[in-house]
């Protein structure tokens, strides 16, 4: 029986198999859930839910609810128990991979790829993005600072200003680029240049 742990890694390296240049960000909290993973392509948000064969849906239909705000595109990932079952669980879009251990290693398919995803909401999605990366895309964009304003405040200015189609671009470029070593700095930086 495979559990999550004996997944993730494997699972890794077939998404990047599967869609070349990919940034994997683990355990990000959306709403009152938690992706197991989210996947960044160039142009894309996928968020990933990892049913192994020793989880339960109990929680999934909460999740399914949350990972349809945030993310273009989702995939669950199930063991070989809950790979017939799985579809009465989530949305027709959502994609499903199946895992299997074939004679000791981890082996996927892609049941169903995902369609994108028609109840994203920008305004959450754009939420993921820490204050500075925003900063940065205003920047881009020739937008004001807005310094003295709120994080809701600027977020609301960006998606009035900036076309969906370049700020997707930005958004996955500004992850991409996410250095988790470096973040306490760049945050302290851009709060002394707001005082």
């Amino acid at each position: 029986m495979l559990r999550d742990k004996d997944i993730r890694e494997p699972l890794f390296d077939f998404l990047e198999e599967v869609y070349g240049k990919v940034r994997i960000l683990e355990e990000k909290t959306m709403g009152k859930s938690r992706a197991d993973v989210v996947m960044v392509t160039p142009d894309a948000l996928f968020g990933i839910e990892i049913k192994s064969d020793a989880d339960t849906y109990a929680r999934l239909g909460r999740q399914v609810k949350d990972y349809n705000q945030y993310y273009d595109y989702n995939y669950a990932v199930v063991g070989t128990s809950h790979a017939l079952h799985v579809e009465e669980h989530i949305p027709e879009w959502w994609g499903i991979i199946t895992v299997e251990l074939v004679e000791d290693a981890v082996d996927f398919y892609i049941l169903r790829r995902p369609m994108r995803n028609p109840k994203v909401n920008w305004k959450k999605k754009i939420s993921i993005l820490w204050r500075p990366e925003l900063a940065h895309i205003q920047e881009l964009n020739g937008l004001p600072k807005y310094k003295e304003k709120s994080k809701l405040f600027v977020t609301d200015k960006i998606l009035e200003k900036i076309p969906e189609e370049t700020l997707q671009k930005q958004l996955c470029e500004e992850l991409f680029e996410r250095d988790y070593n470096a973040i306490a700095e760049e945050i302290r930086k851009y709060r002394r240049g707001n005082k």
